[in-house]
């Protein structure tokens, strides 16, 4: 609704400035705290217009004829500044549009086919801490870019063929493999004895490099050595990732692409820009001018190609398939990502919007597959649905132990969600766990309690016979600040969706589901819903408090986290 809003501000300026003879490219909107958006358009045209910014907002405010606008109340000028408040059409509105909409309420306002690609954590082991913000801001902006309209395809690239997966298969050959493990704990394990003979007897390293040149050649008993352990390693990774409620549509190989002849297809292309040189045996590509000092190696001196060429290959097939590409990458790929999409651009071939986050790490520091130290996604979930558990279980002592285990599973997973997506990519974060689950701190839990707190007084009011979502409603009773104010927060949903879909930023979306929390829970702090005389009234507000429900409830979902009926 407030898209609509906006629109229509948009429309009543662009006309008003028009009639009065001006140009204006850039109305200035944003929200303000003293209106429900505020334009500066009058202060950015003044000086060339010559004129003062206070008259000229005042000039447009009278001009405007606001009536032709139902979604717009008020349009006043404080100083250079034109305040717009929305109007009781908008109030109302949102009210019937929630209830007529109910779980499809918002989103559906943009188009296009995105692949868009996250995770994609080598099949050495199980997923650790390190990786869970990769995949959470991935699968969260996927659900977000699918609200919005977009068609997206989520995958996760499989290197199934570098160094790490040689390393694998050559330990699968030399060390017992534990088939009483989840299969991608098994497969670190062995990974890291490899690590650890190879350390003390580089001679070994040369039996790796043979590997890898088989594989690149297609000999077909190391193609299938190399396969077999990736699938090992694939299969408890997508055990994880489906617990996190994460789900990838596509696992492209990147020796697809090998064998495809794809790779040697482009390093043709790019031998054809006349940029390259050999150095050392080694294939190089300058992107001095793209602003890279440091040249971008695309064969090796033995003749195979490196993860960053197969990438370029699997990038071109991709700009081949979708309007958008899209991917999730840790910080320590910013100077890769760039060379990718200056050798594509060189190309003359679609390149992809990337999304570089800093690295989530718990208290006890960073991790490393290789060297052993770290700690494995699953033992993070494990951990947190166990303290979950202890505080549903202190909350509701008297429900069963399979409500119990549910809802921590829910608030446990939602917990991890929440934590991890809150903050902006760019920035680092440390997850505590005690803090995630913390019903206070106004994180997962609190607002799937809210959720829960909606769904609570529906089923009261429906077993005390005073409600039933058919009953005759009056959006126009509705006119305490506490109602209007969570009635604006919900009608806010799809510029939020729009906003988080433009700069592919989720955290926003998170902070938003916390303040409607916020706003339904001060509203039924301060408003009686099902203790009042009043019958019309009554049934009104409860469709507020379901209206609640529906918006937390496609919330939390847009945000991959479970909405429980109870708590």
């Amino acid at each position: 609704m407030y898209l609509d809003f906006r629109k229509q501000v948009e429309t009543l300026l662009n006309e008003t400035i028009s009639q009065l003879g001006i140009e204006a490219a850039d109305l200035d909107l944003e929200p303000s705290k003293h209106a429900d958006l505020a334009s500066k358009v009058a202060f950015r045209i003044a000086s060339r217009e010559k004129k003062n910014p206070k008259e000229l907002a005042d000039a447009i405010v009278k001009a405007a004829n606001v009536k032709n606008f139902p979604l717009i109340g008020e349009m006043r000028a404080m100083g250079p500044y034109i305040n717009i408040s929305t109007s009781r059409n908008y109030i109302e509105g949102t009210f019937s549009r929630i209830r007529s909409e109910g779980s499809l309420f918002g989103g559906g306002f943009c188009k296009g086919n995105i692949l868009l690609e996250h995770t994609s954590a080598n099949p050495n082991g199980p997923l650790h801490v390190g990786h869970i913000r990769n995949s959470v801001i991935g699968d969260t902006l996927v659900r977000i870019l699918r609200k919005a309209g977009y068609n997206v395809e989520t995958q996760y690239y499989v290197n199934d063929m570098g160094r790490q997966i040689a390393i694998v298969s050559w330990a699968l050959s030399h060390f017992e493999f534990d088939t009483s493990k989840k299969s991608d704990h098994s497969i670190a394990d062995v990974y890291i004895k490899a690590n650890v003979k190879l350390g003390e007897d580089p001679e070994k390293v040369a039996e790796i490099d043979r590997l890898m040149q088989l594989v690149e050649r297609g000999d077909e008993a190391t193609i299938k050595s190399f396969s077999e352990a990736v699938l090992l390693a694939l299969d408890g990774i997508k055990e994880t990732l489906l617990r996190m409620n994460i789900h990838h549509d596509s696992f492209p190989y990147e020796s697809t692409f090998v064998r495809s002849g794809a790779v040697t297809r482009i390093i043709e292309e790019i031998k054809a820009t006349g940029r390259t040189k050999v150095d050392d045996g080694a294939l190089m590509l300058d992107l001095e001018d793209y602003g890279f000092e440091k040249k971008l190696v695309i064969q090796r001196s033995d003749g195979t190609s490196l993860y960053t060429t197969r990438d370029l290959a699997y990038h071109e097939w991709k700009g081949e398939r979708a309007d958008r590409m899209i991917d999730i990458l840790g910080a320590d790929h910013k100077l890769i990502s760039g060379q990718l999409k200056a050798t594509l651009n060189l190309l003359g071939k679609p390149e992809p919007e990337v999304v570089i986050f800093e690295f989530v790490s718990l208290p006890e520091g960073s991790m490393s597959t290789r060297r052993g130290k770290f700690i494995s996604a699953d033992e993070l979930l494990d951990q947190v649905e166990e303290q979950a558990f202890v505080e549903v279980d202190m909350r509701r002592p008297e429900m069963p132990e399979d409500f119990k285990q549910k809802v921590s599973r829910m608030v446990g997973i939602g917990a991890v969600r929440y934590d991890v997506i809150r903050v902006s990519p760019e920035k680092s974060t440390v997850f505590n766990w005690k803090e995630a689950l913390d019903f206070e701190k106004q994180g997962a839990p609190f607002i799937q309690y809210s959720h829960a707190r909606a769904c609570s007084i529906l089923k009261k009011a429906q077993e005390e016979g005073v409600w039933n979502e058919v009953f005759d409603m009056e959006p126009s009773l509705l006119v305490e600040d506490t109602e209007v104010e969570l009635i604006k927060k919900m009608a806010a949903f799809d510029s939020i969706v729009e906003q988080c879909a433009k700069e592919l930023k989720p955290h926003t979306l998170a902070i938003y589901a916390r303040e409607l929390a916020e706003s339904f829970n001060q509203f039924y702090r301060f408003v009686p819903v099902i203790n009042i005389d009043d019958e019309k009234l009554r049934a009104t507000r409860l469709g507020l408090v379901d209206c609640a429900r529906i918006t937390l409830a496609i919330s939390l979902e847009t945000l991959g986290i479970d909405a429980p009926e109870s708590m």
